[in-house]
């Protein structure tokens, strides 16, 4: 199958150099093809449950124990808690994402309601972060943050776009 000069096929499509490169856009101009994709927003929930379970089994590898004290004794985060935890903030993110894309207006180079996304984001985050100061030790105070600020960035960058 031959190409003509714009670096089309027979078929009409551009030729996929195999360099990622576009021949006809001149030299080292990159395929809009070649852009990083976005990820679906209905999996975003999981991604924030997969990367919180990660955290979770890392600081629980090194022997720290995510205990919060609370009014009606200590608590002992588990895995089934940071996955349901998870899957609810990025369910609860992906429905607040939709609704600011439908009520925002698109700015230069932005989606709609991007910038409110981002801000909303953060503000939860900080809030949420008051949770860990509740832990039993140090290193649970640690672990549990960690566990926050890695959930937040995911659903955040994840239903950015």
């Amino acid at each position: 199958m031959g190409t003509d000069d714009a670096g089309r096929t027979e078929a009409g499509t551009k030729d996929a150099g195999a360099d990622g490169l576009d021949p006809a856009a001149g030299r080292g101009a990159v395929r809009p093809e070649t852009r990083t994709r976005r990820v679906p927003g209905w999996s975003v929930p999981l991604l924030a449950a997969a990367a919180g379970l990660l955290v979770w089994g890392a600081g629980t590898a090194l022997g720290v124990e995510a205990v919060v004290r609370g009014g009606a004794g200590d608590t002992v985060v588990g895995p089934v808690a940071v996955i349901v935890t998870a899957l609810l903030v990025g369910l609860a993110g992906w429905g607040v994402r939709s609704l600011l894309r439908r009520l925002g207006s698109p700015r230069a180079g932005r989606t709609p309601g991007e910038r409110t996304w981002l801000v909303t984001c953060a503000v939860v985050l900080l809030v949420s972060l008051l949770g860990p100061l509740g832990a039993a030790s140090a290193s649970a105070t640690v672990l549990l943050a960690a566990l926050h600020l890695t959930v937040g960035a995911v659903v955040a960058t994840g239903l950015r776009r």
